[in-house]
């Protein structure tokens, strides 16, 4: 069985503006999902549009965290925190 060693914490742009925060291993292959309509079925609904972030960590668990604790802030505090990662919204 192959060891995997990269695990993703990602955000996408949606076409009406919205986030979506992710999971993956591969943050391209699941991004062409997402825009495919196989992905997530928030995405289904909400086209995205865009990778805006994404980072690596060293474990599974490491990644699912952080896609957790990113999904509970609010919508101020996502945009304060790509700000701080250099990413800037309107």
């Amino acid at each position: 069985m192959e060891q995997i060693d990269n695990y993703y914490m990602y955000v996408l742009l949606c076409a009406d503006d919205t986030l979506y925060t992710g999971f993956s291993t591969d943050v391209e292959r699941r991004f062409q999902q997402h825009v495919k309509g196989v992905g997530a079925k928030y995405t289904r609904s909400h086209r995205p549009v865009k990778i805006l972030w994404k980072e690596q960590f060293d474990s599974k668990h490491d990644a699912l965290s952080a896609e957790y604790a990113f999904k509970q802030l609010s919508r101020a505090k996502k945009i304060q925190y790509l700000a701080k990662v250099g990413i800037h919204l309107q």
